[in-house]
């Protein structure tokens, strides 16, 4: 046994004491595992002013923390609560018996169907040769979003490509879009909770028509770069369904957190990201106010555990705020070393390529996350890639978690 090798098997067996006996699940059957949470939502006059980042292990209501991976379902769930609430609006759950589905020549169609009216959805999907069932990347725009596609294809690997115009516009009109043909009151919407609705109606399609999609519904992953890098985002965090998230350059309103984004240049922030994405409510959060949010997006990343997120930054372009972007992330992965598996969140910043252009040296740590939580390998998946920030002092945001102090340290 090499050295390597050798040394993964101690790495393992030292997280299986810090966790004991409990298996870590890779990925859910579920969409939610926990739909009925419901935290406290402060307004805007109760919000307090939180400064540094929020601490994602601290209850919504202040009661105390969440320590054990069994109640991070809930914890989990109460984020998401508070991100719908204040910032993209509510992504509407379907009933099963509202949606038909069916395979014809490599597309898969889905039929959404809520109070008398329809909305169809159709995706093609890129089969590999063989008889399947195969993993599969949904890829936003094509099969393989932004990312090489034979990274995939030569794994054995299929692609899903979604076309998020058939549920809401990239420049929308409120109230207008094809998602308000079915919620005609949510006029409220922003694009990042109609979107990942639209990804969800495709999984639930694929679980539909079962083995007729020659999908393996364990090992779907998820991807897409700069607005479509966010959109990648929060489907994985809203759908547990989805064992692997690649953001690509998701930039402000993705990846990095808001506060942080508000310290620095001509980046994207909350005040500057586009109103067809999120509610208009969110922009009294703007500029100072930003500390009243309950959250911030290293929250939205961390809502993806104990699944798999390799975020992909470009720092070559100041508007995407990739120093934010390596903060939150560092942040973020926080909550799976809690857990034991910090294998599964990586990051890779890294300049010198044009945007949402995978470049050469990206390549391994891409391939890597889709070998071992597509394929099943065991390959090396610590990945925290940021060399043009290894000396930005990322724990001053976070040192105050577990004391009950939001203050700077």
């Amino acid at each position: 046994m090499g050295n390597k090798s050798w040394l993964m098997l101690l790495c393992s067996a030292f997280m299986s004491m810090e966790i004991g006996s409990q298996e870590i699940p890779f990925v859910y059957e579920v969409e939610n595992t926990e739909p009925d949470v419901s935290p406290i939502l402060p307004g805007f006059n109760e919000l307090p002013a939180v400064k540094p980042l929020p601490d994602p292990f601290l209850w919504s209501d202040g009661s105390g923390y969440c320590t054990d991976f069994n109640d991070w379902s809930r914890r989990r769930a109460e984020i998401g609560r508070e991100i719908e609430h204040y910032e993209i609006g509510e992504k509407p759950t379907v009933d099963r018996r509202c949606i038909r589905a069916e395979m014809a020549d490599d597309t898969l169609f889905v039929h959404v169907t809520v109070g008398g009216r329809t909305l169809r959805l159709s995706a093609g999907i890129t089969y590999p040769e063989g008889e399947g069932p195969f993993p599969a990347i949904i890829g936003i725009g094509r099969g393989s979003g932004s990312l090489p596609p034979e990274i995939f294809s030569e794994r054995g690997i299929a692609l899903i490509a979604f076309d998020f115009t058939q549920v809401m516009s990239h420049t929308q009109k409120r109230g207008q879009e094809p998602i308000n043909r079915l919620y005609p009151e949510h006029t409220d919407m922003g694009a990042y909770a109609a979107w990942p609705w639209g990804i969800s109606r495709l999984i639930d399609g694929l679980e539909i028509v079962g083995a007729e999609s020659r999908i393996d519904l364990r090992h779907l992953a998820v991807s897409g770069c700069s607005f479509a890098g966010k959109m990648a985002l929060f489907a994985g965090a809203f759908d547990e369904r989805i064992a692997l998230t690649i953001a690509q350059e998701p930039g402000g309103g993705g990846a990095a957190a808001w506060r942080v984004s508000e310290t620095l240049g001509n980046v994207e922030t909350l005040g500057r990201t586009s109103h067809a994405w999120f509610m208009e409510s969110m922009f009294r959060y703007k500029e100072e106010n930003v500390a009243k949010l309950p959250f911030d997006h290293h929250e939205l990343c961390a809502m993806i555990a104990p699944r798999a997120l390799l975020v992909l930054g470009n720092p070559d372009y100041e508007w995407l705020a990739d120093e934010s972007g390596y903060v939150s992330c560092q942040a973020a992965r926080e909550v799976w070393k809690r857990f034991g598996i910090a294998d599964r969140m990586g990051f890779s910043i890294v300049g010198g390529h044009g945007h949402c252009m995978l470049p050469a040296s990206q390549y391994p740590e891409v391939e890597a996350f889709v070998d071992r939580f597509l394929l099943g390998k065991e390959v090396d998946t610590n990945v925290t890639v940021a060399p043009l920030y290894e000396k930005v002092d990322y724990r001053r945001w976070i040192d105050w978690w577990g004391t009950g102090k939001p203050e700077f340290r």
